[in-house]
């Protein structure tokens, strides 16, 4: 399933759906689910029975009654789809080795020995989610706005010191997600040792969640990495292209570094870092040009959709 949230136009119920294709929704929500998280929470109940409402709902069709629930068709164009929930905590990690190599030979030296030690990740602002279709404003305090090409896993069971053999029984699904980054203010921060903040701050995006059974015929034998080619466009030219299976470390692996000595709980949202050329810092060498007013960015995944946002006016 790819899960979203969505409000009709004119109203202001919230729902929780399911994207029957790129111009309908499945409302699956009722029954005192509130959103995403709640269902997740609850175990996700009648996933197979939802998915195969998906597979068997006829063009034109608006209503599907199966075991009693009552589902409801929506056009695409009569909703706007809106984050279906606020994730508990937002840990973003460094994992792919051929962003890492770039991004510190644009500051003139190696990658740390450390890096290959162990997975690290930075905490980022839960406050500040956004998703497809969401103007991205521009901070007041920089002038080089950059995207970066991720992919997020979203934590449905909770669990401390999982074993990456184990890790999979804990992820509900997968999102893209786009880690802004205002990369003038990341430097000056960084200069100080601590970091990155304010670089990070204002925004991040995340697209629809989609479920681990919607991936099992690209899956590695790497747990929770996925043969799945990722692309960025800016203005509808492309400027990235990577896949998701050249991880240096696994889901596995971050989730594994991630619960040690924590609890992860449903809700919890594990980013996997920048893939090799997805961002405006690799491909110029940090010199940009960056984004400007009005572009408008896109980033798509296989199987996972595709996340389009624009930059909004920078406000002084």
């Amino acid at each position: 399933m790819r899960l979203v949230g969505f409000v009709e136009y004119n109203a202001s119920m919230t729902r929780l759906g399911a994207l029957i294709s790129h111009d309908r929704v499945l409302e699956i929500g009722g029954g005192g689910v509130r959103d995403l998280l709640h269902y997740i929470e609850l175990g996700m109940p009648r996933a197979d029975e939802i998915s195969e409402v998906i597979a068997t709902t006829a063009i034109g069709q608006k209503k599907i009654t199966v075991n009693g629930h009552t589902y409801t068709v929506f056009n695409r164009a009569d909703v706007r789809q809106f984050v279906p929930f606020t994730p508990r905590s937002l840990r973003d990690f460094y994992a792919f080795e051929q962003h890492v190599k770039t991004a510190n030979e644009n500051r003139g030296r190696s990658v740390p020995s450390e890096w290959y030690q162990m997975p690290v990740f930075y905490y980022s602002n839960t406050s500040a989610i956004l998703t497809d279709g969401d103007i991205i404003p521009y901070p007041s305090y920089s002038s080089a706005l950059d995207y970066e090409l991720e992919i997020a896993c979203v934590i449905g069971k909770a669990g401390m010191n999982i074993a990456p053999e184990d890790a999979m029984r804990h992820i509900a699904g997968f999102m893209i997600f786009n880690d802004w980054s205002a990369r003038d203010e990341q430097r000056r921060e960084m200069s100080v040792g601590l970091g990155p903040a304010k670089g990070k701050d204002f925004a991040s995006s995340l697209g629809a969640l989609v479920t681990p059974d919607e991936l099992v015929d690209r899956a590695t034998d790497r747990p929770g990495v996925y043969d799945l080619t990722m692309i960025a466009r800016v203005n509808g030219e492309e400027r990235s292209h990577g896949n998701m299976r050249d991880l240096y470390y696994s889901f596995g692996q971050m989730i594994e570094r991630a619960s040690r000595d924590v609890m992860l709980r449903p809700g919890d949202v594990i980013g996997s870092g920048t893939v090799g050329t997805g961002c405006l810092l690799e491909l110029t060498k940090g010199d940009g040009p960056w984004l400007q007013p009005g572009d408008v960015v896109e980033l798509e995944i296989e199987r996972l959709g595709v996340l389009r946002n624009t930059v909004g006016e920078k406000t002084m």
